[in-house]
């Protein structure tokens, strides 16, 4: 179950389904669009009931709602400080060293999040809802709910087992590239008979 309230007023609410927190990033595009909407639709999280199996069933085929939720935090992340450091400047003084390392911890520039690989709002903002539109029209308009984008919400939620799954289009399109990559690959030129074929080969890391 999960709901999202704006101003103290409830304006979505589902049952038993999934909730999507969405953080959309710099350089998304249709591909990553149609890479997690089949996932959220297709992603098997639930038990057949009828064989005993665990991960056997959909949302889709639960017959479930879902509730997606705009949330570009999600792109955030603390910076890192790097200090370049002579051991000879301290060897004969552990005390400054010491201190040293205290500011460093210390510094609100390591605790500050940043959010420099979000997507713009104005961005965003269309490319929000078309993602919202193509999960309807992927599976049951009445069944896919979604807060207000750019809104502060309160997002409620009981999470059942607690399950929670991280789906990364960026990841799985460098995974993508990469195979693409090993595939275009040549194999080794070697000496063939006379009519024979080249066969494909495959490069694991």
């Amino acid at each position: 179950e999960a709901s999202v309230e704006v101003e103290g007023e409830t304006i979505s609410v589902i049952g038993p389904g999934l909730l999507c927190l969405v953080g959309l990033g710099k350089g998304d595009g249709e591909e990553d669009a149609e890479f997690l909407a089949r996932r959220i639709l297709n992603g098997r999280l639930w038990a057949n009931e009828s064989t005993g199996k665990n991960w056997d069933l959909s949302v889709v085929e639960k017959d479930f709602e879902l509730l997606l939720v705009s949330q570009f935090t999600l792109q955030g992340s603390f910076k890192v400080i790097t200090l370049s450091l002579c051991p000879s400047s301290f060897s004969s003084n552990q005390a400054s060293l010491e201190m040293l390392n205290t500011r460093a911890l210390s510094s609100s520039q390591g605790n500050k999040p940043d959010f420099h690989t979000a997507m713009g709002p104005g961005e965003a903002r269309e490319f929000y809802a078309s993602f919202v539109e193509r999960i309807q029209k992927a599976y049951e308009p009445d069944k896919v709910k979604d807060g207000l984008f750019g809104a502060m919400m309160k997002v409620n939620l009981v999470n059942d087992g607690p399950v929670t799954m991280v789906i990364d289009s960026e990841r799985q399109r460098r995974t993508t590239n990469m195979c693409r990559r090993l595939y275009s690959m040549q194999p080794p030129t070697r000496r063939l008979k006379r009519g024979a074929l080249r066969q494909p080969k495959l490069v694991s890391l």
